[in-house]
């Protein structure tokens, strides 16, 4: 079986213009995400929680310049916030060139909803 697709490498696009589209959406709206992070007192950041909902629907490898359009912050914010994840073991990071791919620690993320429940 042979495949017609064809792979390109990514391309540095000019400031302020996104590089790509995301591949996957949030089901929470950030707006859900602070209601919910506030009934449950130091569960998380909004961005957080919906950042690692985004990285376990995809169940791979997301480019960060696929995550930065789904949010109203700074790419910088965003690494900032996608930093602290991967501190805290739920998510981590691959680098290839210019690009850094994340995805979700799920024995990590297991341990996580075991512990909340």
């Amino acid at each position: 079986m042979s495949s017609s697709m064809t792979l390109t490498p990514k391309q540095k696009s000019p400031n302020g213009e996104p590089c790509c589209e995301p591949v996957v959406y949030p089901t929470s709206t950030a707006l859900k995400s602070r209601a919910d992070g506030e009934d449950r007192e130091g569960a998380g950041d909004p961005i957080r929680l919906t950042l690692v909902d985004v990285l376990r629907k995809h169940a791979g490898k997301v480019c960060v310049c696929e995550l930065v359009p789904l949010f109203d912050v700074s790419q910088s914010t965003l690494s900032h916030h996608l930093k602290k994840l991967r501190d805290a073991g739920i998510v981590d990071s691959e680098r290839k060139g210019l690009w850094a791919y994340y995805y979700v620690n799920l024995e990590q993320l297991k341990e996580l909803s075991a512990w909340l429940s």
